[in-house]
């Protein structure tokens, strides 16, 4: 199974603009160069996130930012930013009802995915972009 990379993305830039942005210019380029993909990709996820209030860029000069402080934002708030509205597990479209496990598969699942979901969300809650921020100092010796 794979989730898209926005989650991930999405993380990247906000602790690019943590660590940098007080000390540079933060662009989309600069984002896209860090992360290796299009700025394009990065103007999005942006955009999600400013529309999310995490983030944002100033017009004009240019350059991101955090729009709310690092402690203050958790790895679920990220991915509620930039994932869909959908469930997390997407079962397949009509089950036969004639069969014995097409018609007893919602019954039998539904709530087990409903706990991982509740536990995958119970998880990302628990770690704030500042404490990935001084996890990654930690690991790189940025200041």
């Amino acid at each position: 199974m794979q989730f898209s990379s926005r989650f991930t993305i999405a993380t990247h830039i906000l602790l690019c603009i943590a660590l940098f942005a007080e000390k540079e210019k933060v662009t989309s380029d600069f984002l896209a160069g860090s992360i290796s993909v299009n700025p394009v990709i990065v103007r999005n996820t942006l955009g999600l996130l400013s529309s999310a209030g995490l983030a944002g860029v100033r017009a004009g000069v240019g350059g991101a930012y955090l729009a709310k402080d690092a402690d203050d934002i958790t790895l679920l708030d990220i991915f509620r930013a930039v994932e869909k509205e959908e469930a997390l597990f997407h079962f397949h479209e009509n089950p036969n009802p004639l069969c014995p496990v097409g018609r007893t598969i919602h019954a039998i699942m539904d709530g087990r995915l409903e706990s991982a979901r509740q536990a995958m969300e119970a998880e990302l809650s628990r770690t704030t972009l500042s404490q990935l921020v001084t996890e990654l100092k930690e690991r790189t010796g940025i200041e």
